[in-house]
């Protein structure tokens, strides 16, 4: 079977080597021969296994805990007054009017400036 390595080496974005694209071609017609024989398999009384472990996904329940306050998270840093400035500049908005929140948050284009 022949293969476009070139063709699947793009779409894959790898960059190939000159040496590389034979080797490959060898190797992925090797590949693709062996998935044909696997067709030949008769399986239609094999039992569909996702895995073979028998292991199950243990997961528990998301829980909140208590978290810092905006004002104790920015206290040790000197960004705390730049910080309330923009948050200020963003609540009243361009016009001096409120913008919109989510959450209590503000779309600003940057903190650090400067």
């Amino acid at each position: 079977m022949k293969i476009d390595v070139s063709h699947v080496a793009k779409l894959a974005n790898l960059p190939l080597k000159p040496g590389e694209e034979k080797k490959f071609e060898k190797q992925l017609s090797e590949i693709l021969s062996y998935v044909e024989k696997l067709k030949e398999v008769d399986t239609k009384n094999v039992e569909i296994t996702s895995q073979v472990t028998g292991l199950e996904n243990v997961t528990r329940e998301d829980q909140t805990s208590p978290s810092l306050t905006q004002e104790e998270t920015l206290s040790n840093t000197p960004l705390r007054a730049s910080f309330a400035e923009v948050a200020t500049k963003a609540e009243q908005g361009s016009e001096g009017q409120a913008k919109s929140q989510h959450n209590g948050l503000f779309k600003v284009k940057a903190i650090l400036t400067g």
